[in-house]
């Protein structure tokens, strides 16, 4: 199937909820559901920015079905009261796994549970949502968990024997495996799931090199200066905006032809109409699966409840 972000698949009747929505990819996912007729959760730390991203999306998209809800993806008991809600809902097709730090600080920082904070936010904390979650995703047909990698992993080559930096903290590190750790982290959910008979796909995407600077201003939500405009639109050649990188995470959570343990990205790799893509063999790899998904339980504290 050629995929064309003009025509969207319907999704009136489903439920999604996104992580990180407020702003970047995350908001352009949310209204881009929104406007294919998806109810969207916009799950934020800031509930400001999330009451401003809504108020975007309903200008943007009439009759758009859209609300927030808190989450801080590095608070364990933030995450814990999400999952209760999402819970008590009847069902929840897709769960989009987008919040997270892009911006590493310069020094290792941590949460409040001692966890290197990049990790905390870009993988623990979705870790233990989905763990939490995963009831109302068993009892909606053909629910999906969308990943959110990143171009990082295609550039970088960690072991992953360090993953809480406690001795070779760099931002670029922190985030780049945050990132790998992300991408292991959904293959190796896929094939749980799998293994245990589960209906519920787990896709991996990444956005290519998605620019505020290339993406439309929205007050409220991306309001890049002339500074960011102008250099970012130097590098158009390679680049796309923010908007066009949601269609990946889009395609992967309404695209009838995706299957579980797909890996999505933009067709030219850094930019492009969303396509499949070819992931690292060490985020493919079984073993490292099993380690790292062992270290994530130990962690975030919170058991998986799939086993192998």
């Amino acid at each position: 199937m050629t995929w064309h972000p003009e025509a969207v698949p319907d999704a009136h009747g489903k439920t999604v909820v996104v992580t990180g929505a407020n702003a970047g990819v995350g908001y352009f996912a949310s209204e881009q559901l929104a406007a294919a007729g998806a109810h969207v959760v916009l799950a934020c730390r800031s509930q400001e920015r999330a009451e401003a991203a809504v108020s975007a999306i309903r200008r943007r998209v009439p009759g758009a079905s859209v609300e927030a809800t808190p989450l801080d993806v590095s608070d364990h008991a933030s995450v814990a009261g999400a999952a209760a809600a999402l819970l008590e809902r009847e069902r929840l097709d897709v769960l989009l796994l987008n919040a997270g730090i892009v911006h590493a600080p310069a020094d290792r920082a941590v949460d409040a549970r001692g966890n290197e904070l990049v990790l905390s936010t870009n993988v623990l904390g979705h870790f233990q949502l989905t763990a939490l979650a995963l009831p109302v995703l068993e009892r909606t047909p053909g629910a999906r968990i969308v990943t959110l990698g990143s171009l990082a992993t295609l550039l970088a080559r960690f072991p992953l024997d360090d993953l809480q930096l406690d001795g070779s903290y760099t931002s670029w590190k922190a985030y780049a495996q945050s990132k790998i750790a992300a991408q292991v982290f959904g293959f190796e959910l896929d094939r749980r799931l799998r293994a245990a008979g589960a209906d519920i796909a787990s896709v991996v995407v990444h956005p290519g090199y998605s620019t505020s600077g290339r993406t439309p201003g929205i007050r409220g939500v991306n309001q890049p200066s002339k500074v960011k405009r102008f250099a970012d639109n130097l590098q158009a050649a390679w680049t796309q905006g923010k908007d066009h990188g949601a269609w990946v995470p889009v395609r992967a959570a309404l695209d009838p032809e995706v299957r579980g343990g797909d890996f999505l990205g933009p067709r030219w790799v850094t930019k492009g109409v969303p396509a499949r893509a070819l992931a690292t063999p060490t985020t493919r790899d079984r073993a490292v699966g099993e380690r790292v998904w062992a270290l994530l339980e130990e962690y975030s504290g919170q058991r998986f409840p799939l086993g192998r």
